[in-house]
């Protein structure tokens, strides 16, 4: 999502601006659905990595032994492979033509990358562009399922199934949590056992979804992951990358100074 409006929604925030009458956030919903029961989880932070200020983080995910993560910010993108288990940076590629750079997956033998609304995305292989497809919605989070359907969020409520070959959409799941539509949904990580863990836009919560039926059936309350003295400067919790093999994930945020390797 955009630099200006991710700065807006946290002037919101820090104004407490949810009063009568104006649009609930997406973490209101969230925060009812946790008072009627739904079970919360909290990540215990198991090691610390590095990370570059410089990142505004859109897409995190390890394949093949590679830590990949997608920066945003249109003419600051950047596809970047790191080392997964220092968090230091290898090499980066800046996206063609200014393109605001969005969620990132590693499919096969190609790394697909979602643009914002520059209205494609690209897929890259060997450190290269290979292909551009026409992508109408806005761009935010993207991963893959274990039977290779690719997953895209958009920021509102509905998690979009998209065709592996083209990214053309071939269906929609609509997400709810306590029975309420959730929206703002943005970085994704899809899990082997049928579901979708998804940072919440603007807020410090990841859902998990049954992508069966669109419903969080947890929710995780990082809140407390990143330490008051390091927050100056920083933006959104965004960036989600399941460790392979084990119980444990990464997680970081835009401009954030330190990766975070947790269990919850």
């Amino acid at each position: 999502m955009t630099h200006a409006r991710a700065l807006f929604a946290a002037l919101l925030i820090a104004l407490g601006v949810a009063s009568a009458g104006c649009t609930p956030r997406p973490g209101d919903a969230i925060t009812d659905a946790v008072a009627a029961g739904l079970p919360v989880l909290r990540p215990t932070v198991i090691a610390t990595l590095e990370h570059d200020t410089s990142a505004w983080t859109e897409g995190l995910e390890i394949a093949d032994g590679v830590l990949y993560e997608g920066t945003g910010l249109a003419g600051r993108s950047e596809l970047r492979t790191l080392n997964p288990e220092t968090g230091r940076l290898l090499r980066s590629t800046p996206l063609p033509d200014g393109l605001y750079g969005e969620g990132i997956t590693v499919l096969g033998d190609r790394i697909w990358q979602l643009t914002y609304r520059d209205g494609v995305a690209l897929g890259w292989s060997g450190g290269a562009v290979v292909s551009r497809v026409s992508y109408r919605n806005e761009g935010w989070g993207l991963c893959h399922t274990g039977d290779g359907r690719l997953v895209a969020s958009d920021g509102t409520d509905r998690l979009r199934l998209l065709s592996p070959r083209d990214l053309a959409e071939v269906g929609s799941v609509a997400v709810t949590v306590g029975g309420r539509p959730l929206s703002g949904m943005n970085e994704l990580d899809c899990g082997a056992d049928g579901t979708v863990l998804a940072n919440i836009y603007p807020s410090t919560w990841l859902a998990r979804i049954r992508l069966s039926d669109g419903v969080v059936t947890a929710v995780v309350d990082a809140s407390r992951l990143l330490p008051p003295d390091l927050q100056a400067g920083t933006d959104v919790l965004n960036g989600i990358a399941a460790v392979p093999g084990t119980d444990e994930y990464l997680l970081t945020g835009k401009f954030w100074p330190t990766m975070y390797k947790v269990r919850f």
